[in-house]
Parts: structure tokens; sequence; C-alpha cells
């Protein structure tokens, strides 16, 4: 027999530690990196909580929203979002989730996470071929104006697919793509996470596929160190940035491909 959807773990100390450290590690790799944290949250709740798949995915994304928030805030002290193309990116990630969603059960999940890890195989090569400026500002016009909207339009996509955060694609795009700088691409990607995590929570919670007391303690451990991870960003070198975001994208990677292995095995 099989435990309910929505169930959640026991609130023992061990509950708590385990919820406060996800959060303190995925706080410092969401304002570091800008992405939202959800790679490292959803595996330790499955991992040390037993959260089943979608409850850690759920309880993760409501855990993004205050990090990210943090996160933004810490950049756009720096000047470094652009809130225009997070908007661009946002409005059409909303419509790719939806369709990721539609196309879930049509898809095969081994053939998608391949797919995904070749991507990100291409993504580190080129974080060591293309070194972002400190100077460098995404240049909007129309046409990168549309550029964004379709970026976030497959983000989306990829996100409801396989479950993957958009600032895992959208950092890397925006650097390569767009020729942001480094910061600007994760203050960026940070802001564009939000309406994404609070339309994804929404529904969600009307699932039950969230543990309110979990997102909430990973959620506030995690804005203790956003900040520091985002300040750590303004000192490093990009050249050091990209190397850490690739080794970043390594595990992310692997991860992917394990999964994918497990899959075709089934």
């Amino acid at each position: 027999m099989h435990a309910p959807e929505h169930a959640s773990a026991a609130r023992t100390p061990a509950f708590f530690l385990t919820c406060v450290g996800t959060g303190l590690l995925a706080g410092l790799l969401s304002g570091l990196f800008g992405v939202g944290g959800g790679t490292v949250i959803v595996p330790l709740l499955v991992m040390f909580l037993t959260f089943n798949q979608r409850l850690a995915a759920g309880t993760s994304l409501a855990a993004i929203v205050p990090t990210a928030t943090v996160g933004v805030v810490s950049y756009a002290l720096n000047g470094s979002v652009d809130w225009l193309a997070a908007i661009l990116l946002a409005a059409g990630a909303i419509v790719g989730t939806q369709i990721g969603t539609w196309l879930l059960p049509r898809i095969s999940q081994t053939a998608l996470r391949w797919t995904f890890v070749a991507f990100v195989a291409v993504v580190i090569v080129s974080l060591f071929i293309v070194i972002p400026s400190r100077d460098s500002e995404i240049d909007l016009t129309v046409w990168s104006g549309i550029a964004l909207v379709v970026v976030g339009v497959l983000t989306g996509i990829l996100s409801g697919l396989i479950g993957v955060g958009g600032g895992v694609v959208v950092v890397p795009v925006l650097i390569l793509l767009f020729g942001a700088s480094d910061l600007v691409a994760k203050g960026t990607s940070l802001l564009f996470m939000i309406p994404a995590a609070i339309s994804g929570t929404i529904g969600n919670l009307r699932r039950k596929n969230v543990d309110l007391v979990a997102a909430a303690i990973v959620g506030v451990a995690a804005c203790t160190t956003t900040a520091v991870g985002a300040w750590l960003a303004t000192l490093i070198s990009p050249l050091l940035g990209n190397i850490l975001f690739a080794v970043f994208l390594v595990f992310i990677g692997t991860q992917m491909a394990i999964k994918a292995i497990r899959g075709r095995k089934r």
C-alpha cells in the first residue's frame, strides 16, 4: 500500500536540522550561481526526509520564492538585474510550463534527460570559450526581446517536462547568446524565477504537494546565505565564475544521467 502523495515527514529534531542545512546550502548556491536551488533541495528532501518526488519538488518550489527574492535584492543593489529581460523571460516561461506539463505523459522521459545532458555538455564547453565582461549588458531590441520570450517558453517547457529549474538554462543562455555579464545573467535569472515559482506553488498547494513547514524552514534558512552567495559572486572573476558554474553543471548533468539510466532499466 502506497503512502499518500502529500504525506509529510515526522517533525523530529532531525527533520528541522535537515531543513535548515538544506536551506543554508541551497541559498548559498542560489546566490552564487543565480539558480533556484531546487537541484539541491529536491534530492536532499528525498534522501534524508523520505519525501516522494512530487512533494519534494513542490516544497522546493515554495522555498525558492523567498530565496530568489533575497537574491534579486542583493543583485539589484549592485545594479545587476535586467528587469525588462526578466519580465519577457517570465512571460514565455509561464506559457512554456503549461505546454511542458501537457507534453509530460506524451514524451519519453529517458530521451528528454539524455537531451538535457547533451545540452549541459555543450554549455560547459562554451563557458570556457566565451568569458563574459563585467561591463556587458543585454542589448534589447525587438528581435532580442522576441528571442527572450522564446527562450522563456523553451525553458518553461523543459521545467514542466523534467523539473529542472530555469536558472540552469537561463544563466548560460543570457551569457552566451545575449552577451550579458555573469552578474546580470544571475540577477536576471533569479528575478525571472519568482512569478513562475509563485504560480507553480499555488497549483501545488491545491494538489497538497507542498510541506509548508519544511518549505518555510528551508526558505528562511536559504535567505540567510543567499546574500552571501551573491556577494561572493561579485568577488570572483568572470573566468572563475564560469569554472565554478561548469562544476555545478557537471553535478546537475550527472544527476540527470543517473535518472536516465535508471529510467531505461525500468
